[in-house]
């Protein structure tokens, strides 16, 4: 998801590369019959992003899940989550 939500904000001329997007997963983990299953995924970015950029931000936070293929493919049997902090500068 992070490859995806970087092209979508590079698309708007958000720079993603020198720390301005960072990425936090963590992953939840069951029992499940005789194996262990991975039942979520949490992801949390942090963005710096240009004053002035953050409606555009917003924008591809809220649709790049949908339009990423491995969080499409997951999540059929894995739900995932996400976050995001925004600072301008």
């Amino acid at each position: 998801m992070t490859g995806t939500l970087a092209g979508a904000l590079a698309a708007r001329q958000i720079p993603v590369y020198g720390g301005n997007l960072l990425t936090e997963v963590e992953g939840e983990i069951e029992e499940g019959d005789k194996v262990l299953l991975l039942t979520k995924i949490r992801i949390k970015y942090a963005l710096k992003i240009p004053k002035g950029k953050r409606e555009e931000a917003e924008r591809a936070l809220g649709h790049h899940k949908q339009a990423c293929p491995v969080s499409q493919s997951v999540e059929r049997g894995i739900k995932v989550e996400w976050t995001a902090d925004i600072t301008e500068v």
